[in-house]
């Protein structure tokens, strides 16, 4: 049984925490193929700590029901014994947003005698953004990087800051994310995300805010760190700020809705072109029409106009959001489509294929008992 251990900053608390979403799904995937995991992330993590100053400590426990199987230790960064966590390990994946002392802890580990494979997992834009202080990362003990996607990889290729990099797309967790039946419709559109430190204000006004007063829909939004000027704004249009909501519940939330859409952040857009956030893997998941703010899919993982509809401006967006109101069989059809091409391409279990296949290039065969997809 091969045994994945994962450092992640939080899987408990996904408080302005969006990594949590895929590395989850990733963790549940390999459980349910026969592999031995383990998670730790630290007992006062930054998203954890605002989760429970929200909603108190009982709402880190929350997550358990979407995935309760899962082992995860809380450790104080204090000291842990390294020695005893990545016993009998054969892959160490550590995501990037953990404390550089810990990175080069682990690094050292590695270069020491570690017998397992180490990879780096990244998924910000802060190595482009802030290369300054991304390149005092402690790299150099690790087999490889895993970039959520292409023009991430080609930075630290470029950069020399890897062995190897291999791009690593985010992708949705089916046994988590898919349509719900039962669900009674209650709105015109849902949106989920957090205020973005001001990274798309602009973008919420022009795609978000804008259109839904011009139309008169009925919106919800869900999201956290929104400043008082950005509720002011949503209730100004009419739209209802419902605030924290655990991601595991997000397929009721979409399914009480006809529609929603994607406002990626600025940094992403610019800096990191073809990289879409998980929310747009989550949201075809659950079968719900999608239009999009203006992003580049230069890998084509998707087709746009067929997957989604994409809006290059408040005026188009208001427009799309009019069709799929009007036209049934329009949000019908985008529906369908969108969710054929997550099963075809974008699960957690096609990427653990992945994550399979990349270690065999670097001499590690972590093929487990059962190698079915997901179920």
């Amino acid at each position: 049984m091969p045994k994945l251990v994962l450092f992640s900053h939080s899987l408990r608390s996904d408080w302005n925490h969006g990594n949590a979403h895929f590395l989850r799904g990733v963790l549940s995937e390999c459980y349910h193929r026969g592999f031995e995991v383990l998670a730790l992330e630290p007992a006062d993590s930054w998203s954890g700590r605002h989760l429970s100053i929200d909603h108190g400590p009982s709402a880190l426990e929350v997550w358990r029901e979407g995935y309760p199987p899962l082992t995860l230790v809380a450790y104080d960064t204090r000291g842990f014994d390294l020695d005893r966590v990545v016993e009998r390990a054969d892959l160490v994946l550590v995501h990037e947003w953990n404390d550089p002392d810990l990175i080069a802890r682990i690094a050292v580990h590695r270069r020491h005698g570690g017998s397992y494979l180490l990879l780096f997992h990244d998924t910000h834009h802060r190595m482009v953004s802030a290369p300054e202080a991304f390149g005092k990362l402690a790299l150099d003990g690790f087999d490889g990087v895993l970039a959520f996607g292409e023009v991430l990889r080609e930075a630290y290729v470029r950069q020399g800051w890897a062995r190897q990099a291999f791009t690593w797309h985010e992708a949705a967790d089916l046994r988590v994310f898919g349509p719900r039946s039962g669900v009674e419709r209650q709105r015109d559109l849902v949106w989920i995300g957090n205020w973005g430190d001001d990274e798309r204000s602009a973008e919420l006004e022009e795609f978000l805010v804008g259109p839904v007063a011009s139309l008169g829909l009925s919106a919800r939004v869900h999201g956290v760190r929104y400043p008082e000027r950005a509720r002011e704004a949503l209730a100004d249009a009419g739209i209802e700020f419902a605030g924290y909501l655990p991601n595991h519940r997000v397929p009721e939330a979409f399914a009480a809705a006809v529609m929603t859409i994607h406002v990626p952040r600025r940094p992403y857009v610019r800096m990191l072109p073809g990289i879409p956030t998980i929310r747009v893997f989550e949201a075809l998941a659950c079968s719900i029409p999608l239009i999009c703010a203006p992003w580049e899919d230069t890998e084509g993982l998707f087709v746009p106009g067929e997957d989604f509809l994409v809006a290059g401006s408040g005026a188009e967006m208001r427009s799309h959001l009019d069709a799929i109101r009007r036209d049934p069989d329009l949000a019908e059809t985008l529906a369908r489509r969108g969710r054929a091409k997550i099963e075809a391409r974008h699960t957690c279990a096609h990427r653990v294929d992945e994550l399979i296949s990349i270690c065999r290039t670097l001499g590690r065969d972590l093929c487990p008992p059962q190698t079915a997809a997901a179920e």
